[in-house]
């Protein structure tokens, strides 16, 4: 996160970002892609994004068309899964076709395809940023410079099971890993609470790893990539994040099937009743509460910040940036259409439709969206105080390096101090100073 997941705490200073100096395609004066002055033509154009399975999408779009009989724009949609949605855009992006025009890219994605001249760049003269959250508009710059405009944000809260933890005398939520273990305990001597597990958080061979490792590690208070750019998984506190995912699945406090199922597997089964806590996107907040049979848990579950060892977790900044393509025809219109989905109302009533999270700050204090979304409150802090994946032009290989770590850890196939070792290694190369 609606473009499904998703694929998209501690401190707003403790940024894990990587150093981009001597990138490839990079011109030294700090510039990449196209000039805004590049943004020319008018006519139809493309929308390219991840499966919109709510409907709203092309809602918005038909609403675009209507007003723009001259300038339609088509939804070209692809995979669930980030990681080949970000291949087949690079795909287009490497043969300089002009098939794509709007990319609806995951925030660690902009500089990546910002370096490579994929992207052009945006005139934040003529796209209001001041009302946006200045957390996610950091997401769509690179190098002080625009590319891209944040349209939805993310950050990962704890869905947990408020009836079960009433029944079992638990009037609040967790805020530490022990309180977490010690409600479990108590709701599992529950008649209705048998055969649920306690905890999920995604720990499968993809994107969502990265994403557990960044929060892990980062609520214990270390980073994948300290402040100062260079790698730090040789530290105790990533080796308490890691071990933090490793026992909890080895333990039995997560499901066997957590090393295998995606963030919609995980959606499945907390809607199921399986789960006491997980840990989630805002976008299942509306669907688990539909009363439609779909959910087993509608109106049963509330959200509360993620935990971590001593207090209060960190949650992951994910979201999705919407940016124009340098090989694309009818600029013009694609920023247009950039500035309509990233509007006010447009993401209040995307927000309206899909629980998914907005940029603009205004709506997480409008009183008719926290009646429907009490949630928004806690969302908005999460975000603010996110920390986000490394920010690379390695991207790919980076994700890759810290995936293969965290799942060899946790299935058993290598010891934690291994694998963070590793990946040390791994880390150091990808980042190096070319």
């Amino acid at each position: 996160m609606r473009r499904i997941p998703r694929i998209g705490g501690a401190v707003v200073g403790a940024v894990l970002a990587l150093s981009l100096a001597g990138c490839g395609g990079d011109d030294g004066d700090g510039s990449s892609g196209t000039s805004a002055a590049d943004l020319q033509g008018r006519g139809p154009i493309t929308f390219v994004t991840g499966k919109d399975r709510s409907g709203n999408l092309q809602k918005q779009v038909d609403g675009w068309n209507a007003e723009h009989p001259d300038e339609k724009v088509r939804i070209i949609e692809l995979p669930d899964e980030p990681n080949e949605q970000r291949q087949q855009m690079i795909q287009n992006a490497t043969t300089k076709s002009d098939a794509y025009t709007v990319l609806n890219l995951d925030v660690v994605w902009t500089a990546e395809f910002a370096a490579n001249r994929w992207l052009t760049e945006l005139p934040e003269d003529k796209i209001d940023l001041s009302r946006m959250l200045p957390a996610t508009i950091k997401t769509g710059q690179y190098r002080d410079r625009l590319y891209a405009v944040p349209s939805t944000s993310d950050a990962g809260m704890l869905y947990y099971r408020e009836d079960l933890l009433e029944k079992a005398g638990i009037s609040e939520p967790p805020k530490t890993y022990q309180q977490m273990w010690d409600a479990c305990e108590k709701v599992e001597d529950l008649d209705e609470a048998k055969d649920i597990d306690c905890f999920f958080t995604e720990v499968n061979k993809s994107e969502s790893m990265t994403i557990s490792m960044v929060e892990a590690v980062g609520s214990a208070g270390g980073a994948l990539i300290g402040p100062d750019g260079e790698p730090a998984v040789n530290t105790p506190q990533a080796k308490q994040g890691l071990e933090f995912l490793v026992k909890a699945y080895a333990d039995g406090r997560m499901p066997k099937s957590a090393i295998t199922l995606d963030t919609e597997g995980g959606r499945r089964y907390f809607q199921d009743g399986k789960l006491v806590f997980q840990r989630q996107w805002p976008y299942q907040y509306s669907l688990a509460n539909e009363d439609d049979g779909s959910s087993k848990v509608a109106g049963k579950f509330a959200v509360a910040p993620l935990p971590g060892p001593d207090g209060p977790g960190v949650s992951n900044l994910g979201g999705h940036n919407l940016a124009v393509s340098a090989f694309a025809k009818n600029k013009a219109t694609g920023l247009d259409f950039i500035r309509y989905l990233t509007g006010a109302q447009a993401q209040r009533d995307n927000l309206l439709a899909t629980s998914q999270a907005p940029t603009i700050a205004a709506l997480y204090d409008d009183p008719e969206l926290v009646k429907k979304f009490p949630y928004l409150p806690v969302l908005k802090s999460a975000i603010e105080n996110a920390t986000p994946r490394p920010v690379a032009v390695k991207y790919g290989d980076v994700t890759a390096a810290i995936q293969e770590a965290g799942y060899s850890a946790v299935t058993g196939d290598a010891p934690v101090d291994k694998a963070l070792a590793d990946l040390q290694g791994k880390l150091e190369t990808l980042t190096a100073r070319q």
